[in-house]
């Protein structure tokens, strides 16, 4: 039966499916992560919808490469018009998730379209301050309540 997973949950199973592939990254014959979805929200600001769009439409090749190579997915930005909030989902393939996201931020030009696009946004989690920081988080996490494949 299925049952809702803490954070603290879902990273040591991480952990443990890490463990479980102590093969070399590079080994043809491993078997690609099955992947982890995440889902986050964020509020644009009224005046900037059209910018979000257009920056958007024409995403930094820099910064869509260093997704990809960051495990990163089937990545969607959806927009409630009504609320103003951003709904983000992707899924994580990887197997060391704080790595990636560490990989990320190690980019400038990653860093440069994190300042612009945060400009445009306002964090819904108490505390934030930017993509760049890290934690705590920009985009507010969601929990996975449901799925089916």
């Amino acid at each position: 039966m299925w049952s809702p997973s803490s954070a603290a949950e879902r990273a040591a199973k991480e952990a443990e499916q890490q463990r479980q592939n102590t093969t070399s990254a590079t080994a043809p014959w491993r078997q690609k992560n099955s992947g982890r979805r995440i889902a986050q929200i964020i509020r644009l600001k009224p005046e900037f919808v059209d910018k979000y769009k257009e920056v958007h439409a024409q995403v930094w090749p820099e910064v869509l490469k260093q997704t990809k190579e960051c495990n990163i997915e089937d990545y969607s930005i959806f927009h409630d018009s009504e609320t103003g909030i951003l709904f983000a989902t992707m899924k994580y393939v990887g197997y060391d998730y704080a790595g990636d996201m560490e990989r990320m931020r190690e980019n400038p030009k990653v860093r440069e379209w994190w300042a612009m696009t945060d400009s445009f946004q306002e964090s819904l989690v108490p505390g934030a301050t930017s993509s760049e920081a890290g934690e705590p988080s920009w985009w507010k996490p969601l929990e996975e309540v449901f799925y089916q494949a």
